[in-house]
């Protein structure tokens, strides 16, 4: 950069202060572009600022006011007097192009902030005392912060919104589709919900041993093999290729101490095949790093979602994120984990679901939302809550006799939405959550 200037451009600034000094109602469509510290000139910036007291305060703007206000405090001679003011209004013909103007303000700003955010992260490099991954990650958050500056949604005229409302509709109409979020294939559960939204943190909450890892697999299989919609799964508790196994086991309906064995009947590789081959065509992404840090699986999610097209994250399971401070205390780690994994579902706008256990003393009781564990900040952050809960006394006469447990899924909160107790089915034979066959038109 040595000798060169930053990127601005003087005559954009000039032309954007003089069209608000000659139509004042121009602010209106100017304050949608630009901030006082996107003026490269330290002196049109204070102008601008000043513009934008008399504005806030419902007085009219022109030379008289804007020079008395600069007078006010004591800024009229560090930008220029009176006569730079007067100045700027015979430097712009009309407030028409005033938007054009504005725009050509912020984009420059917007590059010298990159200039500067690059020659920040050029210095995390050379600081040995910082992990490189924080420093990937943490150039990863600036940017996308930075690329997102200024991204302003104005208002619209009604016709513009029924318009697209209308289109929406058609389209779900041709879809046969009910749904506006992304459907889990539990019928019960998404006509409850219609389907997890964009932005959304769900926790899917169990007892050790109650499903939770199969039955985020159901959905994902249901989401990615089903829909062929884009799904990403962080397994921190299971290699990759075990979750696999048990994909493919409940896919092909090959019981999964056979797959873990391989004692395949001769019959049992055409399913297997057929599994494989369903799993291998579908959208689905898997990320199997033990002790995940936190800052890992933020920087990896970013990358499923801008480079993949992923629609819905999976985490199995929360507690077991290791977070950057270890010096806090346990159930501050896991409020921050919480709290950065619903900042991750806005930020990039996919439903983020993340398996928790439940404390102890639920054993043989339905869970309640104070009995998530280590922090109640879970339950705070969450938009949707899940528990998966069955009678143990029952789970051993079930899969003696019928070889299928039913099990309750209690919506406990949905913040946008009624909670409830739904009823599905456990086929532990497959290791593999499904509807109830009364949901169905014909049983099986």
């Amino acid at each position: 950069m040595e000798g060169r200037l930053p990127p601005h451009n003087l005559d954009a600034e000039v032309a954007t202060l003089g069209a608000v000094l000659l139509d004042a109602p121009a602010i209106t469509r100017v304050v949608d572009y630009v901030r006082p510290d996107d003026f490269y000139r330290q002196a049109h910036g204070r102008i601008f600022e000043a513009i934008l007291h008399l504005w806030d305060r419902g007085e009219s703007i022109d030379l008289i006011t804007l020079t008395a206000e600069l007078q006010a405090n004591g800024q009229l001679d560090r930008v220029g007097g009176a006569a730079y003011i007067s100045s700027l209004t015979t430097a712009v013909p009309t407030s028409a192009n005033v938007e054009y103007y504005a725009q050509i303000v912020q984009q420059t700003s917007l590059r010298r902030r990159l200039i500067t955010l690059a020659a920040e992260i050029t210095e995390s490099c050379f600081d040995d005392t910082i992990p490189t991954r924080q420093v990937i990650e943490e150039a990863e958050r600036r940017i996308f912060e930075l690329a997102e500056t200024n991204q302003t949604q104005g208002f619209q005229p009604a016709k513009e919104v029924v318009k697209r409302t209308v289109d929406a509709i058609e389209k779900l109409y041709h879809n046969q589709d009910d749904f506006t979020g992304v459907p889990t294939g539990f019928h019960a559960l998404d006509n409850m919900t219609s389907g997890f939204q964009n932005s959304e943190f769900i926790i899917i909450g169990a007892r050790p041993s109650v499903g939770k890892t199969a039955f985020a697999l159901s959905m994902a299989a249901n989401i990615a093999i089903g829909r062929k919609i884009p799904v990403g799964i962080f397994t921190l508790e299971m290699s990759d290729m075990a979750l696999m196994q048990r994909l493919i086991a409940s896919e092909a309906r090959i019981p999964s101490q056979v797959i873990r064995t391989g004692m395949l009947r001769t019959s049992d590789f055409a399913n297997l095949t057929n599994a494989a081959s369903r799993i291998y065509d579908s959208p689905l992404w898997i990320s199997d790093t033990p002790g995940m840090r936190l800052l890992d699986l933020r920087a990896q999610a970013r990358r499923m979602v801008g480079q993949h097209g992923v629609r819905i994250l999976i985490v199995d399971y929360l507690t077991l994120i290791t977070n950057e401070n270890a010096e806090l205390a346990r159930h501050e780690q896991i409020a921050e984990i919480s709290r950065s994994l619903k900042a991750l579902a806005r930020e990039l706008e996919v439903p983020v679901i993340a398996l928790s256990q439940v404390s102890r003393d639920t054993e043989g009781k339905r869970p309640l939302l104070s009995n998530i564990r280590e922090s109640g900040s879970i339950e705070q952050d969450a938009d949707v809550v899940l528990f998966l809960h069955r009678e143990r006394n029952l789970e051993k006469e079930s899969t003696e006799t019928l070889n299928v447990i039913e099990t309750e899924l209690i919506v406990a909160k949905q913040r946008n939405g009624p909670v409830g107790t739904i009823q599905i089915a456990f086929v532990p034979r497959y290791t593999k959550f499904e509807n109830l066959a009364d949901d169905m038109e014909e049983g099986g």
